[in-house]
């Protein structure tokens, strides 16, 4: 009796059924690859609650539909749409959140297939590597101290039109005004420029050239925020 519960009502005699102990087995080693790789991802990398939840429980629901859909193209194809449908209602993250869940999946499909020794083997090896590659800079701090965002007030009087470029041409290697605003009433605009700095230890001397130059108004310096480190 207790057999015929984790049967499908419409099983017929060519389907394949899966033991209710294979079941269990998968699911549980699909857990314990999620925890591994939601610890993995917790190294070095600031992150959310929720992102890490979802991250453990996602090998497991992978799994789980991949033995439910054991073999049936129709349901395959159905599953596929909906799992697409995902996409839509996220928030778009960076490439590192996208790596971990591709990496999650995955592991949740090979554990879902019953390789349960090579999934418990691409989780290992892709976990440490993915914790190596959180330890190397890869340059990131240096493009984080050269690239920034300069934002400069003039008066209205001031022509904005390439008023800066002597002293970008000296103290940057690339340099694009990206955006114009006026501000207090019109009376002044507010320049935003992308530069990449020749050297970051010389950013004052170009603050103090700025300065000459725009009367001493407002200037202010930022990271530079830009589409290569969102993805």
């Amino acid at each position: 009796m207790l057999d015929t519960w984790f049967q499908g009502m419409f099983d017929s005699d060519f389907t394949v059924v899966i033991g209710v102990t294979d079941f269990l087995a998968c699911v549980a080693v699909s857990l314990l690859l999620g925890l591994l790789l939601a610890c993995s991802y917790m190294y070095r990398t600031r992150y959310t609650k929720s992102f890490v939840v979802t991250l453990a429980l996602l090998p497991a629901v992978v799994c789980v539909v991949i033995m439910m859909v054991n073999g049936n193209v129709g349901t395959g194809v159905a599953v596929a749409g909906a799992f697409s449908l995902v996409r839509f209602r996220s928030v778009p993250g960076t490439a590192k959140e996208i790596g971990a869940l591709f990496l999650a999946m995955a592991a949740g499909l090979i554990a879902g297939m019953g390789y349960l020794g090579f999934s418990a083997l691409f989780t290992v090896m892709m976990s440490a590597v993915f914790m190596i590659y959180n330890r190397l800079d890869l340059g990131a701090k240096r493009n984080a101290a050269i690239r920034k965002t300069v934002h400069v007030t003039i008066p209205e009087d001031l022509d904005y039109t390439g008023v800066f470029d002597d002293i970008f041409s000296e103290y940057t290697t690339a340099c694009e005004l990206v955006h114009v605003k006026t501000t207090n009433m019109g009376s002044m605009f507010r320049l935003t420029y992308d530069v990449t700095l020749r050297d970051a230890g010389r950013e004052k001397e170009l603050i103090d050239k700025l300065r000459c130059r725009n009367g001493n108004l407002e200037i202010s310096v930022s990271r530079q925020e830009t589409v290569a480190m969102e993805l």
